[in-house]
């Protein structure tokens, strides 16, 4: 699946012209390929896209759905606690006064990538669920995954990391659900719960 394709045919379908797409993609792809992005990365979008492909037909508003997950993370520093926000905001303005994209869902959706919490749009619940997938890979890459993270947050000393990442992680565990859709938790919830469970060990 080619990344590039899917974006442009995305952005030819709601209303950019082909200069403004080219344009929008060369700044998407130099925002997720930042050095300091092991995880949040264009890796990460191919992952989404591609459940994005196979759940496809459960989505009421797949254009919306789709470009959401390309700039979900579009702005993405470690540090801060607003990034879903201002990616929420940025795909917002960029959008082409002619549009057939509902902004607000879009604003909506990039939002609901930050808590995770269960939403009455059925939609945002899947996109939710594309984004935490990765919780419910084998082990072997469910390290991989949690390595990646440690670099990108390599700012803070274990000290304060390991309290902060365990602490993130239990919230998951307390809640009643990590995944927000019926077949995401049939499929997944056993295996991501294990996975937290056991990286929990390992920071303590």
């Amino acid at each position: 699946m080619n990344l590039k394709e899917k974006f442009t045919e995305l952005l030819t379908n709601i209303g950019f012209s082909a200069n403004k797409i080219e344009q929008h993609w060369l700044d998407l792809e130099m925002a997720y390929s930042n050095k300091s992005r092991h995880y949040h990365n264009l890796t990460h979008l191919k992952d989404m896209v591609e459940c994005f492909e196979l759940y496809f037909d459960n989505l009421q508003f797949p254009n919306e759905v789709l470009f959401s997950i390309f700039y979900h993370d579009y702005v993405y520093k470690s540090s801060k606690k607003d990034n879903e926000l201002k990616s929420a905001e940025y795909a917002v303005k960029i959008l082409p006064k002619e549009t057939t994209l509902n902004s607000k869902l879009v604003f909506d959706m990039i939002c609901a990538t930050q808590l995770h919490q269960h939403n009455e749009i059925e939609d945002i619940n899947w996109l939710i669920d594309f984004d935490l997938k990765i919780l419910a890979r084998d082990w072997q890459e469910y390290q991989i995954y949690f390595e990646q993270i440690r670099k990108e947050y390599r700012i803070y000393p274990d000290f304060l990391y390991k309290p902060g990442r365990a602490k993130a992680l239990k919230h998951f565990l307390e809640n009643e659900f990590i995944f927000q859709t019926k077949t995401f938790r049939d499929l997944f919830e056993e295996k991501a719960r294990a996975n937290i469970e056991k990286e929990i060990l390992l920071l303590a």
